[in-house]
């Protein structure tokens, strides 16, 4: 299983997801893969007391730790969908991951404001048991702590951006993906380049397009 570490805050890992999804959803025999949602916050990782953070021991700021309603607006967001998220996957793993991409759709392909409007919306789409979802969302405090676990198994891995997977051999790398597919064999091409240059005995680190030379885009 493949660990997928995201960001509702990030359209990277928007397309990370859905290019999970349609991997998840091909046969064995034909290339399916397993993926585990994964919290990680950017506006943590992003915090000035965090700057010097090398894992969990040294993490000042939590995201987890803010009190509702307080902080900027993108804390308070992402902390926000990061809890009904954490609530939504109460209800099972392909529930967790229909509400992360309903979520994540409306954000990034239609455009909504990342609010509690579009949580309900997606709890919807994602056919929650809105009676459920609303009692879980109630439970703050284990919600919290659920969310802060990953959060410092994020930070422990040094997980800097999303979405960053992490493979069963232990292998970990960001993949900033500037297009979106759900074609299965494109999705599955992708994927096998991200494994080969993971995999490949070059040790290849980085890869950084030139200023001027940027990625082409879809």
């Amino acid at each position: 299983m493949t660990d997928v570490y995201f960001d509702f805050l990030c359209p990277y890992a928007w397309r990370g997801l859905e290019l999970a999804n349609v991997l998840r959803a091909l046969p064995g025999d034909a290339g399916g893969e397993t993926f585990r949602l994964r919290h990680f916050s950017l506006a943590q990782g992003n915090h000035p007391d965090n700057a010097a953070a090398k894992g969990a021991g040294d993490v000042r700021w939590w995201l987890s730790d803010q009190p509702q309603g307080e902080g900027a607006a993108h804390q308070q967001s992402s902390l926000d969908a990061f809890l009904a998220h954490t609530a939504a996957a109460r209800q099972g793993e392909e529930r967790s991951w229909a509400f992360a991409l309903a979520l994540f759709r409306r954000r990034h392909e239609h455009g909504q404001a990342l609010d509690e409007a579009a949580i309900q919306g997606a709890a919807g789409d994602a056919g929650l048991d809105t009676a459920q979802f609303a009692a879980d969302r109630q439970d703050d405090g284990g919600l919290r702590a659920a969310l802060r676990r990953e959060l410092e198994e994020a930070a422990d891995l040094g997980v800097f951006g999303t979405p960053t997977f992490v493979l069963e051999d232990g292998g970990a790398a960001y993949y900033r993906f500037e297009n979106l597919t759900r074609d299965p064999q494109t999705a599955r091409a992708w994927w096998d380049l991200y494994r080969t240059v993971l995999d490949s005995g070059a040790g290849i680190a980085t890869i950084k397009r030139a200023r001027n030379r940027p990625a082409k885009k879809a």
